[in-house]
């Protein structure tokens, strides 16, 4: 062997090191995590009653697309899906039926679906759209998603919003649903701001006196700020910059003022938190949401004060989860910037992307507690660190990709299918079924076992996190979710006292979804890789 031989081999040898190195390191990244927690966890946990947070106003998904077509399946499959979602009902054993979703989201769509191939979106992503090009309305349209409007309110869902992703077809510039061939501006003629606004008030009038149920709030644009500016062919969607989000959302507050509505309107679903407090992937135009839309020094912007129009901002968490100490200095960063201006925040849509490596990314759809323990430690980060009011899911159902809280099988374009219920969403539902709208978020102090207290010891990444609820009712409700593989016993106590818990449980074993487990008392042990519901039991 010549020396240039043993030195190409000692060559690869080293390489062939380093990436198994890498890649070790990357499998023992949690497992380190793991040992640090069980080394630091916290061993006693005390609900402060008297340090109230954010008051807690709803927990949503949205219908997008599926509902078109799943509202026209049989009425049996129909309902079995609206339980699962919109129940706060228990079965005959006492366990809840669904997980008692508090918001529905339903796509107010654009027609798309009229277009046919010409629209240059996937089939699966069209919408069909109430308006037609001549003006008239058409209240055949849009059927699947009205029904399960229907199927929300009859299961006592309190609250509706209807969320466009463009304006009509006949009012975009390039004739489209989707921005293909255009810039970061919005994707809606100069003349027709006024017309789209009149199209809001007017959808969401008809859809009241048609259905019969209640439109609480209007969401005009959709991820404005994502710099992929929604190139076709997708979905539909536009960008816009916030001179254009302010000038629409002052039509709509004069259409709906027109209109007599008492709707909300509610702005402007960034695509990136970072959107919200920075120039973010998307430049100044559109970037500084917060302090453009939002503060009386941009007055030719601000929307403060207009009738309608609330104080709060939406963002999603996307692209936001990962590192996790990156995940905590954002939303603080979040919270702050929130606090300064007086307003309140809505997670308003999150599913998983191809960042989230801690779990294999966004495709192929998983049922099992991976991606449910996965996105309970984001919910929990967006309560507890970025005070989110409301927080909500992107699609109810979906197909195989981590988008769905519910997984649906079809093999002639959704005509029939089966629907499968999975860990994520009764994951979801430990909170959203015990954390009605009007609760208020309590503080919770953690201690060592010797006593002393831990800093930000309500949460632990890998192992223990915890958040407190107070009802309207006055019931407590904690969630306590156990990220690590070890069984992790607590103490759980009540301004120094203890409480009586009923406990519902969503964890690897297959029959523990939202599971009724059993009662406890201030000791209680927590199952590994489980989400446990403990609700105050009171006499």
């Amino acid at each position: 062997m010549t020396d240039k031989t043993i030195k190409r081999c000692c060559q690869l040898l080293a390489l062939l090191m380093t990436v198994s190195a890498a890649t070790l390191s990357a499998q023992n990244k949690g497992k380190r995590w793991q040992r640090k927690a069980d080394t630091f966890a916290p061993k006693t946990f005390q609900i402060v009653t008297t340090q109230e947070q954010q008051t807690i106003e709803h927990f949503g998904a949205s219908d997008a697309w599926s509902m078109l077509f799943l509202g026209l399946w049989p009425e049996d499959q129909q309902r079995q899906i609206a339980d699962w979602l919109f129940s706060c009902e228990n079965d005959v054993t006492g366990k809840p039926k669904g997980i008692g979703l508090s918001l529905w989201r339903m796509n107010l769509g654009a027609g798309s679906w009229e277009q046919g191939d010409s629209a240059q979106i996937n089939q699966g992503t069209r919408t069909e759209c109430l308006l037609q090009p001549d003006g008239t309305w058409d209240w055949t349209k849009q059927q699947g998603q009205r029904r399960f409007l229907k199927l929300a309110k009859e299961r006592g869902v309190p609250y509706l919003l209807l969320f466009c992703n463009s304006a009509p077809v006949q009012f975009t510039k390039n004739g489209l649903a989707t921005n293909t061939g255009r810039d970061g501006t919005i994707n809606l003629k100069d003349n027709c701001f006024d017309d789209f606004a009149s199209f809001l008030a007017k959808a969401t009038k008809g859809i009241e006196e048609h259905d019969g149920v209640r439109i609480d709030y209007v969401s005009p644009v959709n991820e404005p700020d994502g710099h992929w500016n929604w190139l076709g062919p997708k979905q539909e969607g536009s960008p816009a910059t916030n001179r254009e989000i302010s000038r629409l959302a002052k039509e709509t507050s004069k259409a709906f003022k027109k209109d007599k509505l008492q709707t909300e309107i509610v702005l402007n679903e960034s695509s990136d938190i970072r959107c919200l407090l920075g120039t973010y992937m998307a430049g100044w135009e559109r970037g500084n949401t917060i302090s453009t839309l939002f503060t009386k020094d941009s007055a030719k912007i601000s929307v403060n004060g207009l009738p309608n129009i609330p104080n709060i901002v939406l963002g999603h968490s996307y692209w936001t989860n990962t590192p996790v100490d990156t995940m905590r200095s954002i939303r603080l960063r979040l919270r702050d910037t929130l606090a300064k201006h007086n307003l309140k925040y809505w997670q308003s849509e999150i599913c998983i992307m191809g960042n989230d490596e801690e779990i294999g990314g966004g495709g192929n759809f998983d049922f099992s507690m991976k991606t449910a323990l996965y996105v309970a430690r984001v919910m929990h980060y967006d309560l507890v660190y970025g005070n989110a009011c409301s927080w909500s899911w992107w699609r109810a159902c979906g197909g195989n990709y981590k988008d769905g809280l519910i997984r649906i099988y079809s093999d002639d374009d959704m005509k029939t299918g089966h629907a499968v219920d999975s860990k994520l969403m009764w994951a979801m539902g430990n909170y959203s079924r015990f954390v009605r709208p009007g609760a208020v978020r309590l503080s919770v102090k953690a201690y060592d076992k010797d006593g002393n207290e831990v800093s930000e010891g309500d949460t632990r990444p890998y192992g223990a996190m915890l958040s407190a609820y107070r009802n309207k009712d006055g019931k407590l409700a904690v969630v306590a979710i156990n990220y690590s593989e070890s069984l992790l016993p607590i103490s759980i106590k009540v301004d120094g006292n203890g409480r009586n818990w009923k406990l519902y449980r969503t964890s690897d074993i297959s029959a523990e979804s939202l599971a009724p487990v059993g009662t406890a008392g201030t000791e209680i042990t927590l199952t590994p890789r489980s989400i446990t519901t403990l609700v105050e039991e009171t006499d």
